[in-house]
């Protein structure tokens, strides 16, 4: 049998918390090889997302360069679709023609029926009243 002194006590005290010691060094190096890899794994996946980000960020700046130029060449399209829905059916170019026949100047079938100049123009030329020279 062992025999137990005072000094047997302090030793064995000694020896299982030198021995809980280095198990948890070993526990804390083992811990931290695991958060070293979470942490590479971590920067990684931010590396690549930053890298996707910067390609959207460019095909983000390509389509708004796009859609500007789109609202630039077809900015005068609602007014055009505007005058056209106003104009209605072809009933608006036959009032015209009738405007025309008593003597409605073209700035005014323009305003009172959506014609382009160019079309009151016509219609003025076509059906207005001939100027006796």
């Amino acid at each position: 049998m062992i025999d137990f002194n005072l000094d047997t006590i302090p030793a064995v005290a000694g020896v299982l918390l030198g021995s809980g010691a280095l198990l948890g060094c070993l526990i804390m190096s083992i811990s931290v090889r695991r958060w070293r890899a979470r942490c590479l794994a971590v920067e990684s996946s931010l590396a690549a997302m930053r890298r996707e980000v910067e390609v959207l960020a460019s095909i983000s700046l390509r389509t708004g360069s796009r859609v500007k130029r789109i609202e630039q060449e077809y900015s005068g399209v609602a007014e055009r679709v505007e005058l056209v829905e106003l104009r209605g059916a072809a009933a608006s170019f036959d009032e015209a023609i009738d405007s025309a026949r008593r003597g409605t100047d073209p700035g005014r079938l323009t305003q009172q029926f959506g014609l382009s100049r160019v079309e009151a123009d016509l219609v003025t030329r076509l059906h207005g009243r001939k100027k006796i020279a």
